[in-house]
């Protein structure tokens, strides 16, 4: 008879410790460490975009060919932009997302204005910092559309998971997750990389 016991408290143990896995003991904080993951990506692009800009708005300052007004805008732009940070413990608040967005979206459209304006300056379109800078940055807002298109699916998938059964028992009696926000556009056209090509 102990043997029957053993035996039947074991296959009791495993059907407990499967039944745990199966509520999201495991795959709820997996797939949010992997939505963080992407947002760390969406924020490294963004960092890599504005680093760009600095030194895309300085080589356009030395050629001398630029309004300064739109140099002000685009530096002040910049500067809000890096100033927004959203970590990944912020990323369940809409309002925070949705700020970074906001800044993000607005240093967009004062590049898109920059970078329009230099269309004027034929010298300015053979400089080959200016060009290498341009090409740079190109391949910088497709990255950026890249990271938010993994980031959004990363949180797509860890939305459905804390929402479904089973996960969603382990997701709200053991880890208290809550929903995270995706990137959404915050303007007409901000998910679109600002328009670099000039006429060539």
């Amino acid at each position: 008879m102990t043997i029957l016991r053993r035996i039947s408290f074991l296959l009791l143990s495993f059907m407990g410790a499967l039944a745990l896995s199966a509520c999201g003991i495991n795959s709820v904080p997996t797939a949010e460490e992997a939505a963080k993951a992407k947002w760390a990506d969406v924020q490294a692009q963004y960092q890599r975009r504005a680093n760009l800009i600095g030194n895309l708005v300085a080589t356009v300052k030395a050629a001398g060919k630029q309004e300064q007004d739109t140099l002000v805008r685009v530096t002040e732009a910049r500067a809000r932009a890096t100033s927004v940070q959203v970590s990944a413990e912020d990323l369940s608040d809409p309002a925070k997302v949705q700020q970074f967005q906001q800044a993000q979206a607005q240093l967009s459209q004062g590049l898109g204005r920059l970078l329009a304006s230099v269309e004027a300056y034929p010298d300015l379109k053979t400089n080959q910092n200016f060009l290498d800078l341009q090409s740079q940055l190109e391949g910088t807002e497709n990255r950026i559309a890249v990271a938010i298109r993994d980031y959004n699916e990363a949180v797509r998938a860890y939305n459905t998971r804390i929402r479904t059964f089973p996960d969603a028992i382990g997701a709200k009696l053991i880890h208290g997750a809550k929903p995270m926000t995706p990137f959404q556009a915050t303007t007409p056209g901000a998910e679109e990389a600002p328009k670099v090509d000039f006429g060539n």
